[in-house]
């Protein structure tokens, strides 16, 4: 699925040094290619309007930090943490999230259309008019996500965790939901779409 081209970009990395922090620092419309972040430690970066194409985040830690109105294309994202981040606007492309584990956040607006998730672990994250067509987020932990205005179009749910998380837009018609775990409240709001009348 076509998502929004990659903003302009002023400056090119295509190799990080092993030794270098991005903790603390900011980068501004940089594109990185082909860089290796395997077990990169980021506390506290800023990347801002970046490109990364087929960068390799394996394995790396990002607390605290944020990626606004940003580009992932083809990246590996393979047991990557994103604790308390901010990815406000930004879109990812054909990458690969096995094992990743997203735990609060701000991820309104950003677009994953068709991504494979798969695995994945989300607790807390606001993903409020994120792009989630298509996802394939079959046993996935999808815990406490705020996903007002979010389109879930042709989403698979199939056996995936939902408890405590906003499925007020879920049209359960166009999705799969399959052995999904939800909550009581969430199976009235469900029941409801499905125009049922739902009763005490």
């Amino acid at each position: 699925m076509a998502i929004r081209p990659a903003l302009p970009t002023e400056s090119t990395v295509r190799e990080w040094d092993d030794d270098a922090d991005p903790s603390g620092q900011t980068f501004s419309k940089v594109q990185f290619i082909d860089a290796d972040l395997t077990e990169v430690a980021n506390r506290g970066g800023v990347f801002e309007e970046c490109t990364f194409r087929g960068v390799r985040f394996n394995a790396s830690t990002h607390t605290e930090a944020a990626f606004v109105n940003c580009t992932f294309v083809r990246c590996s994202l393979f047991d990557t943490a994103f604790t308390r981040c901010k990815f406000v606007g930004t879109a990812f492309d054909d990458c690969t999230y096995n094992l990743m584990k997203v735990t609060g956040g701000d991820w309104s607006f950003t677009a994953l259309p068709g991504a494979d998730l798969k695995g994945t672990e989300w607790t807390g994250v606001k993903l409020r008019e994120a792009d989630l067509t298509g996802i394939k987020a079959a046993k996935a932990v999808l815990r406490d996500l705020d996903l007002s205005g979010a389109s879930l179009q042709r989403a698979d749910f199939s056996g995936a965790d939902l408890r405590g998380s906003d499925l007020s837009q879920l049209d359960p018609l166009t999705v799969t939901l399959r052995d999904a775990r939800i909550d009581v409240t969430q199976a009235m709001v469900v029941a409801a779409s499905l125009g049922l009348d739902v009763r005490p």
